[in-house]
């Protein structure tokens, strides 16, 4: 999954989309993990805290070990990064981040599932879906664990299944529409 993510953050251009990610990693390896992907990418990457404006041209990782969740003041979108139970065995969970999008953003959402194990995020992309976000999936070719994309796509989720270096400008588009 960190490869993927790598690859697409660094075809961002600097006004990117307003991006949130939620990465299977523990404490304490998601800042450095952060912080790399700043050094490489032209847009601002973060490990988030609590509060932190969604904005374009900034993309917030949750911090392993915490849930992330979209939430709106307004026109304000933020995250809101909180403990909480493992959900589908993880914390950060793809599913409580997914929920919140579905809430909160609905069509104005783009959901992606990219390569890993497990069906962390599926039934909360269909609501996504339901809510009306474009949602898109890593194709099983570049995938190095076709897991939680096929999960995502049997669940009736994705919209598009995509080869990784097509994702960030298919992304892009979808979010200018």
């Amino acid at each position: 999954g960190t490869q993927a993510i790598e690859t697409i953050l660094m075809q961002f251009p600097s006004n990117g989309p307003a991006t949130v990610i939620v990465q299977h990693m523990p404490a304490g390896f998601t800042k450095s993990f952060a912080e790399r992907l700043n050094t490489l990418c032209q847009v601002e990457v973060r490990e988030a805290i609590d509060g932190d404006s969604v904005i374009p041209g900034r993309v917030l990782i949750a911090p392993g070990n915490f849930h992330m969740l979209v939430k709106r003041s307004g026109a304000r979108y933020f995250v809101n990064v909180k403990e909480g139970p493992l959900v589908n065995r993880h914390r950060p969970s793809v599913d409580v981040l997914f929920q919140s999008a579905a809430e909160t953003l609905g069509p104005n959402a783009v959901g992606l599932m990219l390569t890993g194990m497990g069906n962390d995020g599926a039934a909360s992309m269909v609501k996504m879906k339901e809510a009306g976000a474009q949602n898109f999936a890593q194709d099983e070719t570049s995938s190095v664990v076709y897991g939680m994309p096929r999960a995502a796509y049997e669940a009736g989720a994705v919209h598009h299944v995509v080869g990784i270096n097509d994702i960030a400008k298919r992304v892009i588009a979808a979010t200018c529409s």
